[in-house]
């Protein structure tokens, strides 16, 4: 019997998805962190691929889920050596679980979190540049973007000239430089609210997580066997997004303008989203967990064959 996952890594909204992966026989779990869903495709009989970019994980992983039918790749999920490793799988059943793991959150070594003297670290995995680096590289007008478009920052423009500006006197090395930065533009009012939001958008920057994502979703659909299944669980509104555009798009039929007689795009959907709305942690799940509060999960069930 596997050790089940200690309190503070719980999977997220884990019945929702084991129902849906029922009968599934060979699942990717594209962020395997813990192994807790994983540990639930195990049980159910499937043979899964787990990958994660954090080495950590996969120890961990590895060593919970010893002697069950798991095997791992290392690598952020969006890389090309992922994607070809879960072609070649041939999945049924494929799950990614976005954003940063709890452990990640509470380890204040890695640079996640606004506590005072933490590092700007912020990676995911060994693969990324630390967020010190990235912010001593970046450009006014990329950091306006990150802010604005990532941390729904309405002041970003001045923020970015701010760390610009002090980056200029002096290296961004620890979360009180950016916090201190925060507060010179949004005023001694600012608190742990915005400094999440605007942390967050600098760790999606750092880790590529919503470029990356768009580049991963296509190539896990098409990996897909016929009528196999993609779900996502996403914790950030340009996640959830990024997600929803792409079911959208890939349940979509007919795209000639209204009044033709006979189609002439062929575009035929290439699946179904199910159901069309995202599904949200039950407030039991959420009295035990609150990390599930914001997630959102999406379904697409690709078109079977013929």
């Amino acid at each position: 019997m596997t050790t089940p996952p200690t309190p503070s890594h719980l999977p997220v909204l884990l019945a929702p998805i084991l129902a849906r992966a029922a009968g599934a026989r060979r699942v990717v779990d594209a962020t395997l962190g813990h192994g807790g869903h994983a540990e639930g495709f195990l049980h159910q009989g499937a043979e899964v691929l787990g990958i994660d970019r954090d080495p950590e994980a996969i120890a961990i992983a590895t060593a919970r889920l010893a002697g069950l039918p798991l095997r791992t790749h290392l690598g952020p999920y969006a890389a090309p050596e992922a994607l070809a490793a879960v072609a070649a799988f041939a999945p049924d059943f494929v799950l990614l679980d976005l954003g940063v793991s709890s452990r990640q959150l509470d380890d204040s070594g890695r640079g996640f979190t606004f506590r005072t003297g933490a590092p700007l670290d912020m990676r995911m995995g060994p693969d990324a540049p630390t967020a010190a680096d990235w912010l001593a590289e970046v450009d006014e007008a990329e950091l306006t973007r990150v802010l604005r478009e990532w941390g729904d920052e309405p002041r970003a423009a001045r923020l970015a000239r701010e760390l610009i500006r002090r980056r200029g006197n002096a290296p961004l090395h620890t979360s009180d430089d950016l916090v201190n930065a925060i507060r010179a533009v949004l005023g001694a009012r600012s608190g742990p609210g915005d400094f999440a939001r605007i942390f967050q958008a600098i760790r999606i920057a750092v880790n590529d997580e919503l470029d990356g994502l768009e580049r991963a979703l296509p190539a896990f659909r098409n990996a897909l066997v016929p009528g196999g299944t993609l779900a996502v669980i996403s914790y950030h509104s340009g996640e959830d997004r990024t997600t929803k555009t792409a079911f959208r798009a890939w349940t979509t039929g007919c795209t000639c303008p209204p009044g033709l007689p006979v189609c002439i795009c062929g575009h035929e959907p290439l699946g179904v989203s199910e159901p069309r709305k995202a599904i949200a942690a039950t407030a039991a799940e959420i009295a035990d967990n609150s990390r599930a509060r914001s997630a959102r999960l999406r379904f697409f069930r690709k078109a079977d064959a013929g």
